[in-house]
């Protein structure tokens, strides 16, 4: 039988069992276009209203990629502000600086420009600018109230799918992450220019693009109630573009095909995770972010053969079908037929999955981004309050086992 065909059922479902009901939601409207971001206005449409502030980065702004999206709403008559501090896992700081300027300007509208950090820091602005609430009494899961000012967001790494998630990250004080995951932080549109990511260096292009991988790969084996038909097809073909041309991107950033396709990818991903969530290699990776300020992206890499290869070591849960049933899309000449060859396939595509960190230029061990042995007990610790991801795991995972799975990252 194709492989493919094989795919596109949950390897717990046959025709024999009825599908569990389950929701969907996603970002309304789906701009892609080549130099979308030069007629932003157009693409707006009513969302461009008269007092808009472009959330970004310095970085966006020194690169001058936000000029001929600015330029487009000015010429269409907008009034615009562009507040430009968001750093990489932005503070809660950076949030209410970004909040406190959007009510100052009187915004009647808000755009994210740049990574996820700013499309994160641009959803909660719209958010909480727009209702007034206050930002202590929406962490978690549903608790924002609404409503939010009218928010685009446009993405310039393929990695985060932020522009389709509800979930919106911030660090709090030192090294916590906390998250608002609300179906008001979807935007009203998102665009997406692949021309706004070819000058990504390759080391942000590749951490990107596995956090992209990770996403669809969580999201398909995730044990969440909500794992759906859906989310499974969106992974898969996600897994397929991101796979296949996330080397050509690295390694020739100026080919436009490659990029589309990993940005189209990311945003696949996002839209599968957004409705059935990822869990442990996110779990695992806050504390590495949080902690010692690596870059999202590869701290998803650096953990997740790890958390794969402690998933699959428990067949009872079949994350082991899972992995083997997605290898294909990666590398073609993976593939498998029965329970022994599966078990053979998942092996060799979480080594694969390593090696391909490795080709890319990826760090691969704890220890190359500075973490120190001493810091593994905290950080499994740390791991243990991420309860909105770890529910969704395959396998539970104990603190020993988080502590255990860092070991052999380390």
């Amino acid at each position: 039988m194709d492989s493919r065909v094989r795919l596109w059922q949950c390897p717990a479902m046959t025709t024999a069992h009825a599908i569990p009901s389950f929701s969907f939601h996603t970002t309304p409207r789906i701009v892609f276009s080549e130099g979308a971001a030069r007629e932003l206005a157009h693409h707006l449409g009513t969302t461009a209203q008269d007092r808009l502030l472009i959330v970004t980065d310095p970085g966006i702004l020194g690169l001058g990629l936000a000029e001929p999206a600015v330029r487009s709403l000015k010429n269409a008559g907008a009034d615009v502000l562009i507040f430009g501090e968001v750093e990489a896992d932005p503070s809660l700081v950076t949030l209410r600086r970004s909040i406190a300027t959007a009510l100052d300007f009187g915004a009647t509208g808000v755009i994210g420009f740049g990574g996820g950090s700013s499309l994160d820091v641009a959803k909660l602005t719209a958010l909480f600018a727009g209702s007034g609430q206050a930002i202590d009494t929406a962490w978690g899961v549903n608790n924002a109230k609404g409503p939010r000012l009218p928010l685009a967001l446009i993405p310039t790494t393929a990695g985060t799918g932020s522009e389709v998630t509800p979930v919106a990250i911030i660090t709090v004080g030192e090294d916590e992450k906390r998250g608002v995951s609300s179906p008001l932080n979807l935007p009203d549109v998102a665009v997406l220019d692949p021309a706004l990511t070819t000058g990504l260096p390759p080391h942000i292009t590749a951490a990107t693009g596995i956090d992209a991988m990770v996403h669809a790969i969580e999201s398909y084996a995730s044990k969440n109630a909500n794992n759906n038909p859906m989310s499974r097809n969106l992974a898969v073909e996600a897994l397929r573009l991101l796979g296949r041309n996330i080397e050509d991107a690295v390694f020739n950033g100026e080919n436009r095909a490659a990029r589309s396709a990993m940005l189209i990818g990311s945003m696949l991903a996002g839209q599968a995770f957004a409705n059935s969530p990822v869990a442990a290699v996110h779990a695992l990776a806050y504390p590495i972010g949080g902690r010692f300020h690596v870059p999202h992206g590869l701290s998803n890499a650096l953990v997740l053969p790890h958390v794969l290869r402690f998933n699959a070591a428990d067949a009872a849960n079949g994350s082991f079908a899972h992995y083997a049933a997605l290898a294909p899309h990666v590398f073609p000449d993976l593939d498998a037929d029965g329970e022994s060859g599966m078990q053979a396939v998942c092996a060799r595509f979480i080594d694969r999955l390593a090696e391909l960190s490795a080709r890319l230029g990826l760090k691969s061990r704890l220890r190359d981004v500075g973490i120190a042995e001493t810091d593994l007990p905290d950080m499994a610790a740390d791991a243990m309050k991420q309860t909105r991801l770890l529910v969704n795991n395959p396998r539970d995972v104990s603190e020993a086992d988080a502590y255990a799975i860092y070991k052999a990252a380390w």
